[in-house]
């Protein structure tokens, strides 16, 4: 009976100690600089490669959703993604700027299996080394590093603009909107997935809501989670969209990424040989976000936005004008 007791109060001791770790460990948002030091280390560690492989976002998994394999259902919400934003019927050669593109994986499917010309930027360096690296000299893709906040490329300067996942990590999402839009040509397309928080406006969270979210801003580097309706009013209102913003809810469609990205390092032991205890440790690390992460989408705290827009024909200096606010950078 003592030893059980002791058992008990062992496990409760460590629980505790685990919890106050996690916490503790927080990456929570500081700068721009936190966010690429965060992706720096995890393209470094190699271990989120290891189990996401080269597309560091989610799957899709079917409408209703299906069993697949994790790292093919990512395959497929890249061709979902391109469908659904009309882009499989844009000629070859047809210049995509791909905004947070990790290491490329999404980049080089646009590149091979759609024949457009991919330029994938990132604020990591090491995520830009990684892609390199993993990227073939065939494909026209190529890689830099530059700040989804203020683009280094000159207005109307792609036909496409495309981004998978990278907007929680915008401490401006107008802004944000704002150098989507103005990098993409005239009559060019806007597609955009993303996690995005319910809309407060028309229900606020609860106290449990509040604590969930607190600790999916600070345990990957987000300053905000923007919603799905007002991201699209964001998009709007930079007066640079033709007609209106379309948008879609993908949260069933990519709810099982969660819990199987957490069972691939069940079914995948050989990374414990790979990583050993350290890997171990920070793979462990990541799967209370996980979890609070299928919380927050399974029951509607979180869903999983879509957009589309089509690029207008206006200059972003004369909007800015009128105004008052300046988009050349």
């Amino acid at each position: 009976m003592n030893s059980l007791f002791f058992g008990i109060g062992l496990l409760i001791i460590l629980s505790i100690v685990g919890i106050a770790a996690y916490l503790l460990a927080a990456r929570k948002y500081q700068s721009s600089a936190s966010v690429a030091n965060s992706y720096d280390e995890w393209t470094n560690d190699g271990v989120l490669e290891f189990y996401w492989g080269e597309h560091i976002h989610l799957g899709h998994y079917g409408s209703p959703p299906q069993r697949k394999d994790f790292i093919a259902a990512k395959h497929d919400f890249v061709h979902e993604m391109v469908r659904w934003g009309g882009l499989d019927r844009l000629p070859t050669g047809t210049t995509v700027l791909d905004v947070g593109c990790g290491i490329g994986g999404s980049s080089r499917i646009l590149a091979r299996d759609y024949g457009f010309a991919v330029t994938g930027i990132t604020i990591s360096p090491q995520q830009v080394k990684r892609a390199q690296e993993l990227t073939p000299a065939d494909l026209n893709v190529q890689f830099a590093i530059d700040d989804a906040m203020a683009l280094s490329f000159p207005d109307a300067s792609f036909d496409v603009v495309w981004s998978i996942e990278a907007g929680p990590h915008m401490p401006d999402k107008a802004q944000f909107a704002k150098e989507l839009l103005r990098v993409l040509k005239p009559g060019g397309i806007l597609v955009v997935a993303d996690w995005n928080q319910r809309d407060d406006r028309a229900q606020p969270l609860n106290w449990w809501e509040r604590l969930v979210m607190r600790q999916l801003l600070d345990q990957w580097s987000h300053p905000a989670f923007a919603s799905i309706e007002g991201f699209s009013e964001l998009l709007a209102a930079t007066g640079l969209v033709a007609g209106s913003v379309t948008t879609a809810d993908w949260t069933q469609e990519t709810l099982p990424s969660w819990l199987d990205s957490i069972w691939q390092g069940v079914v995948r032991p050989e990374g414990l040989l790979k990583f050993g205890l350290v890997g171990l440790i920070k793979s462990l690390r990541e799967v209370p976000t996980l979890l609070l992460m299928r919380l927050a989408f399974g029951t509607g705290l979180c869903r999983f936005g879509m957009f589309r827009a089509v690029r207008a024909d206006v200059n972003p200096e004369n909007f800015s004008e009128q105004s008052g606010e300046s988009l050349v950078l």
